[in-house]
């Protein structure tokens, strides 16, 4: 049986019980006014065709399917809103872009991209645009860059008393960290073992731990004892940073000193003594290393919140109606 979808509504699309998206007659209409601006059926459906066509050869059920589509327009038709406003202010405030500066922006991706103008046309033809479809996207992509530096970027100011709180903010990223040179023993347990094989698997760690205690060199207890293929080197793990171990070994060595072993630790691999030979750490970065790095940084954030707030003043002061 046939389940009629919400993206019928919109693309003249339906989803069959075997949960794939047919294509069916598109009526054109208006499903959104932005000003004195319209958006059409015709222009949704454009901008949805590649999203469309990966939810039909994902095979998703037929309500989930209904449901990413449901979301996936939503999201399409803000995203026209938002350029058809940007368009908007482009004309009000007479940003241009000339010929010369369009060819040469192409000339730039050519070159970037080791293209000749046929390699460009071929690659364009497979995408299904003409090159001057594609001039045309391009212009319209440098007229709204244009726009956010004006309206957006230009008003950015950041202070050293920005870089100097975010640094300080974020101590942790900046500061030199501490690595571990770690050595084990391991005795393992085998998957089927009762409760005696392990008693007795743990006795005879606790007799080498006692050893320890008693002044033994690390080194020769793990090549005696120890059920790895690093015995030989005594058992020598190398260098690892906190946080990239296991919850359970950072709890155990991390306020662990050079010389120092841990108990005996029942692990998944078996039960095992850890060695710290040595506590290392690496330089960390001053504030002068890394004040171009973080000026970056909070621009970008700046960038990304700003024109989210100059968007959304953009639709208040617009009339916007969504026709369903």
């Amino acid at each position: 049986m046939r389940c009629v979808i919400y993206f019928a509504i919109f693309c003249g699309l339906c989803l069959s019980s075997t949960n794939k998206i047919e294509s069916a007659e598109v009526v054109d209409r208006i499903v959104a006014v932005v000003n004195d601006d319209i958006i059409t059926l015709f222009d949704l459906g454009h901008l949805l065709k590649p999203y469309v066509e990966k939810i039909e050869q994902a095979n998703y059920s037929t309500e989930t399917a209904q449901k990413m589509l449901y979301r996936v327009r939503e999201d399409a038709l803000n995203q026209l809103i938002d350029r058809k406003l940007t368009d908007q202010e482009i004309k009000r405030t007479k940003i241009t872009i000339s010929e010369k500066e369009l060819d040469d922006r192409i000339e730039q991706i050519k070159t970037a991209n080791f293209y000749t103008d046929e390699d460009m046309r071929k690659g364009l033809a497979k995408s299904g645009l003409t090159m001057e479809e594609y001039r045309q996207q391009m212009k319209d992509q440098i007229l709204r860059i244009k726009l956010i530096n004006l309206e957006v970027k230009s008003k950015i100011v950041i202070t050293t008393e920005d870089i100097k709180a975010y640094y300080e903010k974020h101590q942790n990223k900046y500061a030199g960290k501490e690595k571990y040179h770690l050595r084990n023993i391991i005795m393992k347990v085998p998957p089927l073992a009762d409760d005696n094989d392990k008693f007795e698997i743990k006795t005879k760690m606790d007799s080498v731990l006692a050893k320890l205690n008693a002044g033994e060199s690390f080194d020769t207890l793990a090549m005696i004892y120890s059920e790895s293929s690093l015995a030989a080197e005594g058992g020598d793990l190398g260098l690892f940073e906190l946080d990239s171990l296991s919850p359970q070994l950072k709890a155990a060595i991390k306020e662990m000193k050079a010389g120092e072993f841990t108990s005996v630790i029942d692990t998944d691999q078996g039960y095992q003594i850890f060695f710290v030979q040595d506590v290392s750490k690496t330089p960390g970065k001053s504030l002068e290393d890394v004040s171009s790095e973080i000026e970056r940084i909070l621009y970008d954030e700046i960038v990304d919140n700003k024109f989210q707030a100059w968007v959304e003043d953009l639709r208040k002061q617009s009339h916007i109606k969504i026709i369903r």
